[in-house]
């Protein structure tokens, strides 16, 4: 088997419509030329990846295994190329920014045009990358290469793992995401009671300090709250919490995540120190644009 032959796109394309008509359609080929490739791609791995019935089509284990695999290295692999060419066309007075639902430029987007004052000859490129388990963690360990910066957490056990530094640009306010169709998302303000009773989604425990705070406080004060654990904060999530009708752990600016989820601030002390996140070897143009950062957020307290 040649592992470079396999068409992972026309294999996932397949999966996703549930019939080889559909599928064909799309990738604008025959249904006997697609039929044809998924019947090599099988006779070449081995295993059977659909199960062929009168009523249609569906993945079988070993299918919905490589389905899984497929959309991570398809995506990865285009993610790849889009970092690839920002390296190639990247300019030295050119800050790369990576930008994802969960981790959006915007914050420093609204504070450009200030620090564009500071070093005008400096400009930016947004860097789009998915937010999954292994692209967070390989993009931060490694700031620098293909994205210079990220907006993020300033957590100081989450920068240790992911071996990077952060410049703290406000401390938001740790608030809970509700569905729109929860009885509490009537409400503009939660009391900590209010989620007595309730599933609360928090993520795992040695992500960062300040959510393990929140943890042990609710753990200790409040165990009428059922603490359920997730992996990474991603759109994933937010589907998942708001089909299950939890309440998610979030912060104020992810406001707009996910339509149907309503974030609501909680009468608690808890937050998140938020800012940008670089590597600890930053190039010269990262520490101009850093130096601005500081002089503009000094400013600003002023």
């Amino acid at each position: 088997m040649n592992i470079n032959n396999i068409n992972f796109t026309s294999f996932i394309r397949v999966a996703e419509a549930g019939s080889f008509n559909k599928a064909a359609e799309e990738l604008y080929i025959t249904s006997t030329a697609l039929i044809k490739q998924i019947n090599l791609l099988e006779s070449d791995l081995g295993i059977r990846l659909f199960e062929r019935t009168h009523r249609g089509i569906a993945l079988t284990k070993a299918g919905e295994s490589l389905y899984k695999d497929a959309k991570y290295i398809t995506e990865y692999c285009r993610e790849a190329i889009v970092r690839a060419q920002s390296a190639e066309f990247a300019k030295e007075t050119v800050i790369r920014i990576g930008t994802s639902s969960i981790m959006p430029a915007q914050m420093l987007m609204d504070l450009w045009p200030k620090i564009h004052e500071n070093c005008a000859d400096v400009s930016f490129k947004l860097v789009p990358f998915e937010n999954t388990s292994d692209n967070a963690r390989e993009i931060l360990k490694n700031l620098g290469q293909n994205i210079d910066v990220v907006t993020g957490f300033v957590d100081e056990l989450l920068m240790e793992q992911r071996d990077c530094r952060g410049l703290l640009i406000k401390n938001e306010p740790i608030c809970c995401a509700v569905p729109i169709s929860h009885p509490l998302a009537g409400k503009e303000k939660l009391s900590v009671q209010d989620l007595y009773g309730q599933d609360l989604m928090i993520i795992h425990r040695g992500w960062c300090r300040h959510m393990d705070e929140l943890r042990d406080d609710l753990s200790e004060n409040h165990p009428q709250i059922n603490l359920v654990n997730f992996d990474l904060y991603n759109v994933g999530v937010f589907n998942q919490c708001e089909q299950n009708q939890d309440i998610l752990v979030v912060i104020e600016s992810w406001s707009m995540v996910h339509p149907l989820m309503k974030v609501i601030p909680v009468e608690w002390a808890h937050v998140m120190p938020v800012g940008i996140l670089y590597s600890p070897q930053p190039t010269k143009v990262v520490s101009r644009f850093l130096s601005a950062l500081e002089k503009v957020l000094v400013s600003l307290q002023q």
